[in-house]
């Protein structure tokens, strides 16, 4: 058995590690794990910390949780990362999907006509929290290949593939993105099916939050004409009939059917007036998200202390009772993180789900591109599985978000203002050109004070 691991998780003070860490502290295979909480907010992340540390001593698998905010402290021996930073920096919000600098991703490109909900992978929205959190995430890689060059990091925030994209092409650390897109895709492919999820062999293409369902087979019979005959036959529910709809014109199920992050894959957004014009039940959704963006703008001064205090007894509520799982969660019905750090700790194979390089797993898209795939661990990381080429559609439409990765990784590193244009002028949600610059004008000022390698 090897040593006892080092975990660190990144952004420590993130909701988030209320459910991964007792994921981790329930798994025997982690036994005598040092769990450290980094976070710049040591309030926060020590508030996290006291519930997380408790239970550890519960968990009877003699594993320690510490909390601190000194990055080399965190960093040094460590084994593995876990990464959830939000790009808003200590921004005062238990969700960042309602902070101040996200409420203006989503504002400031309203008045142009883009009307976003979740904002997240795509658009101006996704563009934003990709710019602002990448030199986050390159400054702890860089003091990681200082002080941990073998550890594997595990990124769980969003834009997934931008920032998984950027530290392959600008670091050295052996990066993997986890998500439970594909895995919830696949549990509502069962369902139609009346089968078990885990009974099911199956293939998809795509990256984070967008992909395609190719093959369907139990037990050696295939079931993609039944599951396409169940699924133009019966009443999707909602929230996922547009997915429906476009599942039987591609011929192929949208393997994750939540229409709120499917639609930011399209042109529709940039077709409305209003959130309350969106297609299918997205505009409801679309509308309350709206209702929900707080009314203060994003601002570098710190929060007075009546704020802070008020912030800090919801948030210290939130993490104060966190819960011991009965088993370690399942790789292929969830993240499945404890058992995808175990196994890459003990050197076993465990089929799991990875963001990663292609690397041919999908041959006729780039081998750089960062897909979602199925992966086996071995004892350095995560390797591709062969997931077969891209439909004429999908790889049309993937080709594009490819390269629109590859221009929001690489203007949040150069600051390059022309690559936060074409990256706009590219995306599905597109202005014309002069709207778009003085869109982008807005949308870089509003977060000045969190990217500094822009020239504003």
């Amino acid at each position: 058995m090897p040593e006892a691991t080092k975990i660190v998780c990144l952004g420590g003070g993130s909701l988030y590690f209320k459910y991964a860490v007792p994921d981790l502290l329930v798994n025997p295979d982690l036994a005598g794990s040092e769990i450290v909480l980094y976070d710049i907010d040591l309030e926060k992340v020590r508030a996290m910390g006291a519930g997380l540390e408790a239970l550890a001593g519960r968990a009877g698998t003699s594993m320690t949780v510490r909390a601190t905010d000194d990055l080399a402290s965190a960093l040094d021996a460590a084994d593995f990362a876990i990464s959830s930073i939000g790009g808003s920096g200590a921004a005062i919000s238990t969700k960042v999907y309602q902070s101040p600098y996200h409420a203006s991703d989503i504002r400031i490109p309203a008045k142009y006509g883009i009307q976003q909900i979740v904002g997240d992978t795509c658009g101006p929205a996704g563009m934003m929290m990709g710019l602002r959190a990448v030199p986050a995430y390159l400054a702890i890689c860089r003091e990681m290949e200082k002080r941990c060059p073998r550890a594997v990091l595990l990124n769980h925030s969003n834009p997934m593939a931008v920032l998984c994209r950027a530290m392959v092409k600008y670091s050295s650390i052996n990066t993997i993105g986890i998500c439970h897109g594909v895995q919830a895709g696949i549990r509502y492919a069962a369902g139609i099916l009346d089968l078990e999820p885990r009974e099911l062999a199956v293939s998809w293409v795509g990256t984070n939050h967008y992909y395609w369902l190719t093959r369907i087979m139990h037990r050696g019979d295939d079931l993609y004409p039944e599951l396409m005959r169940r699924v133009r036959e019966t009443e999707a529910p909602q929230g996922k009939r547009m997915t429906r709809d476009l599942s039987l014109a591609y011929g192929y199920q949208v393997l994750y059917p939540s229409d709120d992050h499917a639609i930011e894959f399209y042109p529709w957004m940039a077709q409305v007036g209003s959130p309350s014009e969106m297609p299918y039940d997205v505009s409801h959704e679309a509308q309350q998200r709206w209702d929900e963006l707080p009314d203060e703008q994003p601002a570098s001064v710190r929060p007075d202390a009546e704020v802070r205090e008020a912030f800090m007894r919801e948030y210290r509520e939130l993490v104060s009772d966190p819960k011991l799982p009965a088993a370690p969660s399942d790789g292929l019905l969830g993240e499945g993180l404890g058992p995808m750090i175990a196994a890459i700790s003990h050197g076993r194979r465990l089929v799991c789900v990875a963001n990663i390089p292609n690397g041919g797993c999908v041959p006729n898209l780039p081998a750089h591109a960062l897909l979602e795939v199925e992966a086996v661990t071995d004892s350095a990381g995560v390797r591709g599985i062969q997931m077969g080429d891209a439909p004429p559609v999908l790889k049309g439409m993937l080709e594009k978000r490819i390269v629109w990765h590859e221009l929001v990784a690489d203007a949040a590193v150069t600051g390059d203002r022309d690559l936060v244009v074409q990256a706009c002028l590219l995306d599905e949600a597109s202005i014309p050109p002069d709207r778009t610059q003085a869109m982008v004008d807005e949308l870089l000022a509003a977060s000045r004070d969190l990217l500094p390698q822009f020239d504003l």
